[in-house]
């Protein structure tokens, strides 16, 4: 690794994160919120230009980070990333499981299974693949923090079964990681909430709400930057309120 490769200064200097879901929204907002605290970001999401829009931010700003446009419902793409990402660092000090899908709202005997198993595929296989992808380079960490944003819908709602179901299942196998890696690595699991947040999915969701009633990703950016530095424990769940 050279000196150019990471920033100077900052909480997070010398540190490597990578976030997905990285070209827009909450993720765009903590990559860039970390690379601020001196991490060099890797960037992953399905759009490139998006993704080279947040990289170009994050330069101008006197960041460093990296674009790796994939398909997180493609499994190989995963590997070839991890391998990509190995070659170069030799530790992952933060992996943000921001990605994901809404899918369309339905009662539970509607959903349609095509679409429900494309949901699951990026909303809780995709993590999976990923933690096992990267597990190495993060026990490689003297203080490994991976990132899980959830739903306030994990709570049982009407229409949300197909998404409250994924995210759900997404805390349970965050947690259970947590749990196998908290006495034999440096690795912490969190939880984070976003709660009410103007973004896309949001809107999707809730397409009569007045977006400029809700706070922007850049709070949600800033607690997960907080969280991250912070001494909390594996298993931490944090609600982004406001």
């Amino acid at each position: 690794m050279s000196s150019s490769d990471l920033p100077l200064s900052g909480p997070l200097s010398g540190k490597l994160a990578l976030v997905t879901g990285a070209s827009r929204g909450i993720g765009a907002a903590t990559a860039e919120a970390l690379a601020a605290a001196g991490a060099h970001v890797v960037l992953t999401a399905r759009t490139t230009g998006g993704l080279e829009e947040v990289e170009d931010r994050i330069h101008k700003a006197g960041g460093h980070a990296t674009i790796a446009p994939l398909d997180l419902t493609d499994g190989e793409s995963i590997g070839r990333l991890a391998q990509a990402v190995g070659g170069r660092w030799q530790a992952l000090d933060i992996l943000l499981l921001n990605a994901a899908t809404l899918g369309a709202l339905a009662a539970v005997p509607a959903i349609d299974a095509k679409e429900f198993a494309r949901l699951l595929t990026l909303n809780i296989a995709a993590p999976q693949a990923l933690i096992a992808a990267f597990d190495t380079m993060l026990r490689a960490s003297g203080d490994a923090r991976v990132v899980a944003l959830t739903s306030s819908v994990v709570a049982p709602r009407a229409y949300w079964g197909a998404y409250g179901a994924s995210k759900a299942a997404l805390e349970t196998l965050v947690g259970a990681y947590g749990e196998e890696m908290k006495n034999i690595s440096a690795i912490r699991t969190h939880i984070v909430d976003p709660g009410a947040t103007r973004t896309a999915m949001r809107a999707r969701a809730f397409p009569g709400e007045d977006p400029a009633s809700l706070k922007g990703p850049d709070a949600v950016a800033e607690a997960i930057v907080n969280l991250v530095t912070s001494d909390a424990p594996t298993g931490h769940r944090l609600r982004v309120e406001g």
